[in-house]
């Protein structure tokens, strides 16, 4: 109850003083490339349910016919502006709605496409899937670089499966048995410092 009202508080302040920014982005998305500024694709939530998440668009509108899933770095469907909006994570702003809404937490394991949580594990996917989804999480700030590691493979979305999904999801799993608000209030304080400020976690 707490963490929720918590979020519910913050992402309702967030939201109201990062307006500014966000519809200067949109506008900047809309100018940059056609197509609409938000993008919206479904994601599993909290027990396997389906929710339909919101993000600036930073890529083509024809995208998703033009290539896989996953995103690597100096990606050519990646717009102009959706470069620096991937940098420093504009892009996942506009999921404060999402928190709002109760589809998503401020912390909690990244929300991922259908296809891809159909490959969890069982225990992993029911320990993954017992709490809401989130913003950040300890997965997501190690992996803040991942679509420039994934650059090199030759196989971008085998090498996300086979070697970075695995990796994630145990580290989701043991967020989700040892979560509080204090340890979430550590991991939103490290996603300032290493996204926004691109400094490296030390721990």
């Amino acid at each position: 109850m707490a963490k929720r009202v918590f979020d519910l508080l913050v992402a309702t302040l967030a939201l109201a003083v990062l307006a500014p920014l966000l519809l200067a982005a949109a506008v900047w998305v809309r100018l940059d490339s056609p197509g609409p500024a938000l993008f919206r694709q479904e994601r599993v939530g909290r027990h396997g349910k389906l929710f339909r998440i919101h993000k600036l668009r930073t890529m083509h509108v024809d995208a998703s016919l033009q290539g896989p899933a996953i995103t690597t770095e100096a990606d050519p469907r990646v717009t102009a502006a959706g470069r620096w909006l991937r940098h420093y994570r504009v892009d996942e702003l506009p999921q404060l709605l999402d928190v709002i809404l109760g589809h998503m937490s401020l912390v909690g394991p990244r929300p991922e496409l259908p296809r891809y949580v159909a490959l969890y594990p069982p225990p992993l996917r029911d320990a993954v899937l017992a709490v809401r989804p989130g913003l950040t999480d300890p997965a997501a700030l190690e992996f803040v670089d991942e679509a420039e590691l994934l650059r090199s493979a030759s196989d971008a979305e085998r090498t996300y499966i086979e070697q970075v999904l695995p990796r994630k999801l145990r580290c989701q799993a043991e967020y989700a048995q040892r979560a509080n608000l204090w340890s979430d209030l550590a991991v939103l304080a490290r996603t300032v410092r290493i996204v926004f400020l691109r400094q490296r976690a030390t721990g």
